[in-house]
């Protein structure tokens, strides 16, 4: 039984397959269109596949229509004679059939030849990898040249800024994202201030845990989690929306137009994350002081004790630091992102490519350039 049924209304197909004086011939009926030969596909490939080799004769009279499934139907029996040894030959074709078959009737089958694949020796596949990563490198700091060289100049020129699609990315990026982010600096303030406090009541010293709290969070863990929830969440979606429109000829559209994508795309998502990650870090950092003052409120210490021990520890340069780094680290992964965007590749997969890389990357460099505040803050005794 066929596995695919015609539809109501088709006309229908068939493959009919005649032996006679050990020569196989097919007689070949109806309409090739994708349903018919879909119905007759599996039931002529078995035939054909059951010959001994030898010529073997298809007769084409009774093709009513054909148009590419029919001939990927005509080449696939050919492929399957040839590999029994025999060869196909087309009889009773009508002229306007033929002019179809004869774009690629003649043409060598496609196959895969293990023995033919590339192999590449160890000089040249270390060469190739140098030379991508060299090119990557060059990519980078013509893309960061560029962005600064523009941003400067809007930042002279603020009229020639699409402030339209400024504050409508500013909404992607921060208003869409301030329920998580606010949500996760609460249950991190609270998991710290809970397991700190544990640790710490054997010694007496839980009336610590908001010094610990307010540095940690102002200092470090703000700055930190807010951008790599910015990584994984805008500068994904900027990689993607780029790069869509990298293989949909945008860019070039744009470019052709004489008008800059860096402009039109990446200065606004630039702009956007320098102005709402500051405000995404603060957020974090107040709803962390929540969680942790729930925590101290359910030992037995008063409100007042834990914000006046938060606030005299946490000064001007831990709030400034943090604050630093936040402006660093959006720059670092909206540029990240939109640079994986403008390098999407063609094909299917691309858009996904840039996407991961755009988040794998991003957050590589917020962990090294968070290495360098360390150490920079260490000697600057911050």
């Amino acid at each position: 039984m066929p596995q695919h049924p015609l539809p109501p209304g088709h006309p229908g197909a068939s493959v009919l397959a005649v032996t006679g004086a050990g020569q196989l011939r097919f007689e070949i009926r109806g309409r090739l269109d994708a349903p018919g030969t879909a119905h007759v596909w599996d039931e002529a490939s078995r035939v054909a596949s059951a010959g001994s080799g030898g010529a073997v004769e298809a007769d084409c009279s009774g093709i009513e229509y054909m148009d590419g499934s029919g001939m990927a139907l005509l080449l696939k029996l050919r492929e399957v004679v040839a590999e029994a040894g025999g060869t196909l030959s087309l009889v009773n074709l009508a002229p306007r059939h033929r002019q179809l078959i004869d774009l690629t009737g003649d043409r060598p089958l496609p196959g895969w030849n293990p023995a033919d694949s590339e192999r590449r020796g160890l000089a040249e596949r270390v060469g190739r990898a140098t030379r991508d990563a060299l090119t990557g490198i060059r990519e980078m700091v013509e893309f960061v040249g560029e962005a600064s060289v523009i941003i400067t100049r809007s930042l002279l020129h603020p009229s020639r800024v699409r402030w339209k699609d400024v504050l409508l990315s500013c909404v992607h990026v921060g208003v869409d994202s301030l329920f998580i982010i606010s949500l996760l600096g609460f249950l991190m303030g609270l998991i710290m201030s809970f397991q700190s406090a544990i640790s710490l009541q054997r010694f007496g010293g839980e009336i610590f845990v908001p010094n610990m709290l307010g540095l940690v969070m102002f200092r470090e863990m703000g700055p930190l989690v807010t951008a790599i929830l910015l990584a994984a969440r805008s500068g994904s979606a900027f990689a993607a929306e780029i790069g869509t429109m990298k293989i949909n000829e945008e860019l070039d559209a744009l470019t052709t137009m004489g008008l800059s994508p860096m402009r039109f795309l990446v200065v606004p998502k630039l702009l956007s994350a320098l102005a709402m990650v500051p405000l995404m870090t603060l957020f974090f950092n107040l709803a962390s002081l929540v969680g942790g003052a729930l925590v101290m409120l359910s030992l037995g210490f008063p409100l007042v004790t834990f914000t006046s021990r938060v606030f005299s520890y946490v000064h001007y340069s831990d709030f400034f630091g943090g604050m630093a780094k936040a402006l660093v680290f959006s720059i670092l992964v909206a540029g990240v992102g939109c640079l994986r965007g403008m390098q999407t590749r063609s094909g299917a997969s691309a858009v996904g490519l840039s996407t991961t890389s755009a988040v794998v990357t991003g957050i590589i460099f917020i962990a090294f350039a968070d290495g360098l505040f360390a150490v920079a803050f260490y000697y600057l005794k911050i």
